[in-house]
């Protein structure tokens, strides 16, 4: 196992947990209770520092896609469906349904679906991009309302309004 490094970084839409290796990140995610923030001495790395950077491009509208590298375990599945996800383009959603059919099985929106909450790497990796068939706002680990607050920033960034869900 890689050495992992950490910081935080206090963004629009609360405080997020960076871990990576000295090559790529491992974790994006959101510290809801202070009991989740890790004290002591984190360590630094470039690949920190650069997705520090990335991160605080987006927010500030000046970035539409990461470049930094990312790695997270899981099965073959999952990384199918992570690998999917990084598919969606900017400003735009998916449904369950519609991922699911990506992989080759529309019979398997539920094995997606739960493939998609077990993302390690938030925004990065865009699970937030992907929706209900009816257009609903529904599964989010990190909260409906972090949800809502990313998709109306990027349909903002790629539209010029003001909002897409009331």
């Amino acid at each position: 196992m890689n050495e992992l490094y950490y910081t935080y970084y206090e963004s629009p839409v609360g405080l997020l947990k960076i871990a990576a290796t000295e090559h790529y990140i491992a974790e994006l995610s959101f510290v809801d209770n202070p009991d989740q923030i890790i004290h002591g001495e984190p360590g630094v790395c470039d690949i920190l520092h650069q997705c520090t950077e990335e991160l605080i491009e987006f927010f500030a509208a000046r970035r539409k896609a990461f470049t930094v590298p990312v790695h997270q375990e899981g099965t073959e599945f999952q990384k199918r469906v992570w690998s999917e996800l990084l598919e969606i383009p900017f400003g735009k959603t998916i449904s369950y349904l519609d991922l699911s059919k990506r992989l080759g099985d529309p019979k398997a929106i539920r094995a997606a679906a739960s493939a998609n909450g077990k993302n390690k790497i938030a925004i990065i990796v865009p699970c937030h991009r992907v929706i209900g068939s009816d257009k609903t706002l529904v599964g989010y680990s990190g909260g409906l309302w972090r949800k809502k607050w990313l998709l109306q920033h990027e349909f903002r960034i790629m539209h010029g309004v003001q909002t897409l869900f009331s």
